[in-house]
């Protein structure tokens, strides 16, 4: 319960510093989107579905633009979305090294031991690496 105490702390801290950057992401995709959406003349909240559906890469296809710009416009939505989720990954795997870190070394140390029967080799930093 400590290891996922910390984790949820450790990422929700990681996610504020970088907020920033994830509210621009956000932002571009909202503003890209409703260009787009004026563009096809489809109402502003099928705009936002369809900016997200586009931003996370599934793309059901249910709404689909049809003029060069909007097309455009949906290829840099899907990468500021992979940009986004890929923020949000690296947060996730930050937190999740900080966290075992914290409380996996003698967890994992002992069930290395204990699976390989053997010490884990040093690294550079003087722990198993």
């Amino acid at each position: 319960m400590e290891f996922t105490l910390s984790f949820l702390h450790l990422f929700w801290l990681i996610i504020e510093i970088v907020a920033p950057v994830i509210v621009l992401l956000l932002t571009f995709i909202v503003v890209l989107g409703q260009i787009a959406g004026r563009i096809e003349n489809w109402t502003p909240a099928s705009t936002l579905y369809w900016s997200f559906i586009t931003a996370t890469t599934v793309g059901y296809g249910d709404i689909r633009p049809a003029s060069g710009a909007a097309r455009i416009l949906a290829v840099i939505i899907a990468l500021n979305g992979l940009v986004l989720f890929g923020v949000i990954a690296s947060v996730a795997v930050s937190a999740t090294t900080e966290a075992v870190r914290l409380h996996g070394d003698v967890v994992g140390v002992e069930k290395y031991k204990e699976y390989t029967g053997q010490d884990i080799p040093e690294g550079p930093s003087g722990v198993g690496d």
